[in-house]
């Protein structure tokens, strides 16, 4: 690869990445690191993506597990876990060992967070890391006449304490044993405690981190997105014994809970990969899987706010002939007639419809997708949202104008027309010189 490809590279990836920098910038993340992503190779190069997000002024809770861990710790100590339910029976011999095992990891994370070595993001960096009894637990009790003793579950969280320390700039690091108000020491998972904080401190995502790049569908591609009641479906397929799912199992629950309650965007990553966790926040498509409370993509009426996002779509078509062209001050007039599709605050598709109400009738104009998101059906989506919008005013028929999209209107129910098919004023102004067919579509 030569220097100008590598330029290029650069470049198109710094430009793409910028809007996102300057969306989170202010925004709180909990990311919830799992027992198994502290034991991976790559485990440093997550910390310091996790270094860089404090220095692009990003608020950071991290939340670390230790199941694994604390499994051998415990084994080495010639002890056994009880279970009921698959949830830990943390007596007192083993609540022993797991808070050596939780002080150990939290010592050396704060290490590695606190290391300033050249050629790494964390070249000159001065991140304060603080941990403390930001969340107050209590005893999961009894079940069925099972006692879990000292497995606990969160009580309380300090919200006002950890937006302080967010808000000077500090990493707020939480492991999974918390106090009681009793002065005992209780064993949490840090899926809890992370979709705890996340709820109640409102975080704008919540990240978790796989041996995958996240949720896979039928055919082993990764599902981009879901809704928690899509995700809760793929929660009760999956085989809560199948220890190679269990990380999957647990983002998925804690992830459902926490959308549920507000959190907007929860996003898993895998652990494996380098770099997954910044393709995820940085990139247009992002690398993983996303739980959302709604859709990343809105359909929408647009508004004089969009015109740029407008013209940078259009323009190109225009230049290439695609597109009739239409000055800044032209759509200001005609903004209430379009409709876009906006992702990521990123004007990714747009339409129009414009009225003519004598002869009940509609043009379908202007239509364009980002070049990145042809692939997947959204000039139908726009189209079936004017038909709608036609449907509702009355019109009996919509039409388009155009030189090249013939075949795809043909294919959506258009039939073609003649200049006489047209409203008297869009038969004054038809260009002949442009001869663009004449599509109709009966409603």
């Amino acid at each position: 690869m030569d220097n100008q490809v590598r330029t290029t590279e650069l470049v198109d990836g710094f430009r793409q990445s910028a809007p996102y920098v300057n969306a989170h910038r202010g925004k709180t993340f909990v990311v919830m690191l799992s027992g198994e992503a502290i034991r991976q190779p790559g485990f440093d190069e997550i910390i310091n993506d996790i270094a860089l997000l404090n220095s692009l002024g990003i608020k950071v809770v991290l939340v670390y597990g230790a199941r694994p861990q604390n499994n051998e710790a415990v084994a080495e100590a010639g002890l056994t876990s009880q279970y009921h339910k698959r949830i830990r029976i943390t007596d007192d011999a083993v609540i022993r060992i797991i808070k050596q095992v939780a002080g150990e990891l939290l010592l050396d994370i704060t290490a590695r967070l606190s290391m300033s070595i050249s050629n790494t993001p964390m070249q000159g960096a001065q991140i304060n890391v603080i941990s403390g009894n930001f969340v107050m637990a209590q005893p999961l009790g009894i079940d069925e006449g099972v006692d879990y003793q000292h497995t606990g579950r969160v009580r309380r969280i300090d919200v006002t304490g950890i937006k302080r320390q967010l808000d000077s700039n500090g990493i707020v690091l939480m492991g999974p044993i918390a106090a009681s108000i009793t002065g005992e020491s209780f064993n949490l998972t840090a899926e809890e405690i992370a979709t705890q904080v996340a709820i109640r401190l409102k975080a704008d995502k919540m990240i978790g981190f796989c041996d995958s790049n996240g949720i896979e569908g039928e055919d082993g591609s990764i599902i981009a997105e879901l809704l928690p009641n899509d995700a809760e479906q793929i929660l009760q397929s999956m085989d809560p014994e199948d220890v190679s799912c269990s990380g999957k199992l647990a983002f998925l629950n804690a992830a459902i809970t926490a959308a549920r309650a507000g959190v907007p965007r929860c996003h898993l990553v895998s652990y494996e990969i380098n770099g997954s966790l910044l393709q995820e926040l940085f990139s247009r498509d992002g690398i993983g899987t996303q739980i959302v409370t709604e859709p990343a993509e809105k359909l929408r009426s647009a508004y004089i706010g969009d015109i740029n996002g407008i013209l940078d779509l259009i323009r190109p078509l225009e230049e290439q002939g695609l597109l009739v062209r239409r000055s800044r001050e032209q759509l200001e007039m005609e903004i209430d007639h379009f409709v876009l599709i906006e992702r990521d605050g990123l004007v990714i598709g747009t339409a129009a419809l414009y009225p003519f109400e004598d002869e009940q009738m509609g043009e379908f104009a202007c239509l364009a997708v980002h070049p990145k998101y042809r692939d997947a059906d959204r000039g139908q989506m726009l189209l079936k949202h004017i038909i709608l919008k036609a449907r509702k005013r009355n019109y009996k028929q919509i039409f388009a104008l155009t030189t090249r999209s013939i075949h795809w209107f043909l294919e959506l129910g258009f039939k073609f027309g003649t200049v006489e098919d047209l409203p008297s004023q869009k038969q004054a102004l038809y260009n002949y010189q442009r001869r663009s067919k004449i599509l109709v579509l009966p409603l």
